[in-house]
């Protein structure tokens, strides 16, 4: 356990000083802000107790804490006598502390998803011009929800895209899941996600192909914004030949109907 913190220790140090630079350079971006490290912080306190990295996941985050302990991890009220004790001893499971060393190695680097992150929403936003960019961050939600949306805000769970042949999925996901359990599925997973949120499943719908459509629509979008080929269904197939033969479709009034398309 102990050479478990100690590399993740030093994988934070480097970590930090890259996220340094990086902010810097994305300082002088107006209009963009890049996705906050809460999964750093987050780490130094569960590797280590660390009561400064407590402080600021509190202070800093408070509503990034607050959905990652009551709604993600579901143990408890953040305001609870001893909740921080029990938050960091949920962790401290030798499973988990190599996650998180894991997710740290792996992902010391984002510039890649903060810069697709970027392109793809303003993309969104040319479909979707009511649609607002979220505030984006990291965090590690011990093999729970993939992205979680509140709001205007987006969590992504790295520990849900350590890759295909991560050897501790291999005890709980199947083959085909983990296919989509890889970096390269962030930014289109946050596109859907963040789309459904804004344009849910209408709950009154009980008819499975509407449904499915619906997602289909979704799906098509975040190939679009993404300029890749992500999702390639049968019904993403017929949204894309709909929508090249009805160019001049406004999408948002697309999302909201649950007809059938041919």
């Amino acid at each position: 356990m102990k050479k478990v913190y100690l590399l993740l220790l030093s994988v934070l140090i480097l970590c930090i000083g890259c996220q340094w630079r990086f902010n810097s350079q994305q300082n002088n971006e107006d209009s963009y802000a890049p996705v906050e490290r809460y999964d750093r912080i987050q780490a130094l306190y569960l590797a280590t107790g660390d009561r400064s990295a407590l402080q600021q996941l509190n202070t800093k985050y408070p509503e990034q804490t607050r959905i990652l302990i009551e709604d993600v991890l579901n143990i408890g009220a953040v305001n609870e006598p001893l909740i921080n004790k029990k938050f960091l001893q949920f962790y401290q499971d030798s499973m988990l502390q190599v996650i998180i060393a894991d997710v740290q190695k792996q992902y010391a680097d984002i510039n890649d998803i903060d810069n697709d992150l970027n392109k793809a929403f303003k993309e969104l936003q040319k479909l979707l011009p009511n649609i607002s960019q979220p505030v984006v961050y990291t965090q590690i939600g011990a093999l729970t929800q993939s992205i979680i949306v509140r709001d205007t805000t987006l969590g992504i769970s790295l520990d849900k895209y350590l890759g295909a042949d991560y050897p501790i999925y291999k005890t709980f996901y199947p083959t085909e899941q983990r296919k989509l359990m890889t970096r390269s599925m962030i930014v289109p997973d946050c596109i859907c996600f963040y789309i459904l949120s804004n344009y849910p499943l209408n709950e009154n719908d009980t008819i499975s192909y509407h449904r499915q459509l619906h997602m289909a629509k979704i799906q098509w979008i975040a190939n679009k914004v993404t300029h890749k080929n992500i999702f390639n269904s049968k019904l993403v197939k017929i949204v894309n030949n709909y929508i090249q033969q009805h160019p001049k479709t406004k999408i948002d009034n697309f999302l909201a109907d649950n007809d059938s398309i041919n």
